[in-house]
């Protein structure tokens, strides 16, 4: 093996890990992201690392691209034909409303209303065709699309889960209107009921599925002109990795590329610390991102909102996302309310303090201001130093409005998205019957470990994890990830009612596809594993359980495995109540051979030595040690107030915590 180098690229910098063979060390950077072409930051990151095409054996890449074109709404100019009457299916949605109280808010469709349209036809619930598809309405559909030079065309039926016939009927007959078009069929993206879930979850895929697709071309031919043309992987938002030609086909999986992958590496960091229950908190420059893993299996949600109602009903890591970074600009409201974000500097203008032009203060210049991050810090991307005269005009200019000091200001900005970040925490945890100090705080992102001490106290966690590599974990997740395929399918059958060796084949026909897609995946494959799910109800209730099934199952040990589940869950049973099989799904993993856990070179016992001091600012100001994240070796302690330094990020204790460095070279900071 030459090396292995995972890529993220965020709002604001493009991140890199690099896996040598032993002969090289590990190697990480960050460069600044080129939103108008992420892959010219990916190509920038890989020749910043000085790195060349014969060295790697792969290349494992995180990106933005799909959620930032459903944020901005820049995806593809996409149509959608339903069956006849669900034509504003998108906006009738689930009769929910932006805000909780009261009713001010709009819904943007991705689809607007005058490229929706109807096509007479019925499948039943049980797959049988009512009404056959209008094939001469459809035509001229076709007609009216190709003259409104739509690149991608979606076609959601009721009832298709069931029988897809109709669907794969009429996208025969778009292809041969107009063989352009990305045709995209609602069953070919998600096989389940729920009809505005599905219609929504294929409308993301064809809203997504051309600009995808026209950034994988771009991508492996700018790969290709740098020498490099072996495989390169995809992060999904399932927590496993796809290969890059399958990428247009699986655009709506990857809407949460990035933030999975620093997940799956915080889950796997953790667990060989000794941590089974975590939550993580992913700060980078333009938004901050939450998870929990339990037992050591990150949460998986299998329907997420993009946006107000756009709902995805993908099984996806459940990460909760708001617009909270280091590039967060602070401004007063109408009412003269200091409030941090959601809008960013992102990476242009970036930060007062990082040179490029930003004129409004950000929370990375708070943290300036205060003297957390060493004006010559090599985390803004460039060999410059930050300017730090810049950061404090801005930060006093908006501390004139208010009647506030410098610091005064600079600590305001800083309380506001710390409580903004742990409310979102709090939502995650607390909320959900989790108590939050059966939990560690895994802190990274470019500005994770930054503001994770005061999310200790926020939430009441009494111990964080900072790994080796913060500011670049979800690289570092992407070279961990294995591949992975979702499969589902709607039965909806009392299992007393199914017909003899019918889940057999629903089950049989999921594991081939599964396997296919693995195979045609052409990327290095150890170990396949493929494993099955039930999710099953008692008759008339509208929430299902899922159990872990194996595929040779009957109907008594099915039942029999629902009850004991149920029984875990809720305490008791409905045993007199016969149970339905609602959908069946599998799970396709190709382990693969990744890099090595980034381990500790070095050991020692006893207090470490700071590199330098420096006034520091805790409410007041503080003479504070400064150690560089190099010297730390494990067995070493220190107590707060500290400041850590490494490339990648800084990490900031806080007074009355202490640290120690555990066998593989993470810091654990504990309040003491």
């Amino acid at each position: 093996m030459a090396g292995i180098v995972g890529i993220d690229v965020g709002g604001t910098f493009t991140d890199l890990f690099f896996s040598g063979d032993g002969k090289r060390p590990d190697l990480i950077l960050k460069v600044p992201s080129t939103p108008h072409d992420p892959s010219i930051g990916l190509l920038n990151s890989l020749k910043a690392a000085g790195l060349a095409p014969g060295e790697l054996d792969a290349i494992l890449h995180g990106t933005t691209i799909a959620t930032n074109a459903v944020i901005e709404r820049k995806g593809a100019t996409c149509a959608l034909i339903t069956t006849l009457g669900f034509r504003d299916i998108l906006e009738l949605g689930r009769r929910d409303r932006p805000n909780m109280y009261g009713l001010e808010g709009t819904h943007e469709p991705l689809v607007p209303r005058d490229l929706r349209f109807e096509v007479d036809e019925r499948v039943d619930y049980e797959g049988k065709v009512i009404v056959p598809l209008d094939v001469d309405g459809l035509k001229a559909i076709g007609a009216v699309l190709k003259a409104r030079n739509v690149e991608s065309v979606v076609i959601s039926f009721m009832h298709a889960y069931a029988n897809t016939a109709h669907e794969l009927q009429a996208q025969g007959i778009l292809a041969a209107i107009n063989p352009a078009w990305e045709l995209v069929t609602a069953t070919s993206v998600v096989r389940e009921y729920y009809e505005f879930e599905r219609t929504s979850t294929a409308v993301v895929q064809g809203y997504l599925q051309p600009l995808v697709a026209r950034y994988a071309k771009n991508l492996a031919r700018e790969l290709a002109s740098w020498g490099y043309e072996r495989d390169v992987a995809i992060m999904q938002s399932n927590g496993g990795v796809a290969p890059l030609r399958q990428l247009g086909a699986r655009a709506a999986y990857i809407v949460r590329s990035g933030p999975a992958a620093g997940v799956m590496a915080s889950a796997r960091l953790a667990a060989e610390a000794g941590f089974s229950h975590i939550i993580t908190g992913d700060m980078g420059g333009t938004s901050f991102d939450v998870a929990v893993v339990i037992n050591g299996e990150p949460k998986v949600a299998e329907i997420t909102n993009l946006d107000f109602r756009i709902p995805l009903r993908l099984p996806m890591i459940d990460v909760h996302t708001i617009g909270a970074g280091g590039g967060s600009i602070a401004y007063l409201d109408r009412g003269g309310m200091l409030q941090v974000g959601p809008r960013s500097a992102g990476a242009v203008p970036g930060p007062v303090a990082y040179r490029r032009g930003g004129t409004e203060p950000t929370v990375t210049d708070a943290n300036v201001v205060l003297s957390r991050i060493n004006p010559t810090s090599p985390m803004n991307g460039s060999d410059t130093s930050l300017d730090v005269e810049g950061a404090r005009a801005a930060v006093r200019g908006l501390g004139e409005k208010m009647g506030l000091g410098l610091e005064e200001t600079a600590e305001a900005i800083l309380a506001v998205v710390n409580q903004r970040m742990a409310g979102r925490i709090r939502l995650m945890s607390i909320e959900r019957g989790l108590d939050p100090r059966d939990f560690a705080l895994v802190a990274f992102g470019g500005a994770g470990p930054l503001h994770g001490g005061a999310l200790m106290r926020e939430v009441g966690v009494s111990t964080m994890l900072v790994p080796l590599y913060p500011g670049v974990l979800c690289a570092l997740g992407c070279v961990y990830a294995d591949l992975r395929y979702d499969i589902s399918q709607t039965v909806e059958k009392r299992l007393d009612k199914l017909v003899s060796g019918e889940l057999a084949s629903i089950i049989a026909r999921q594991r081939e596809q599964g396997q296919q897609q693995l195979d045609e995946s052409q990327v290095p494959i150890d170990v396949t594993t493929i494993t099955h799910a039930a999710d099953m109800a008692y008759a008339g209730q509208i929430h299902a359980l899922r159990v872990t099934i194996e595929p040779d199952w009957n109907s008594a040990q099915l039942e029999k495995a629902f009850n004991e589940a149920y029984r875990a869950t809720f305490g008791n049973t409905l045993a007199n109540i016969p149970v339905v099989m609602v959908i069946l799904r599998t799970i396709a993993i190709g382990k693969r051979s990744g890099a090595s856990l980034p381990q500790a070179t070095k050991f020692a016992d006893g207090d470490a030595r700071p590199r330098s001091r420096r006034p520091v600012h805790f409410n007041t100001w503080h003479d504070t040690p400064v150690y560089i994240r190099d010297d730390l070796a494990p067995g070493m302690r220190f107590d707060g107030p500290a400041v850590i330094e490494q490339s990648d990020t800084t990490t900031v204790v806080e007074p009355a915590m202490g640290v120690v460095i555990d066998p593989n070279g993470n810091m654990l900071v504990k309040v003491k």
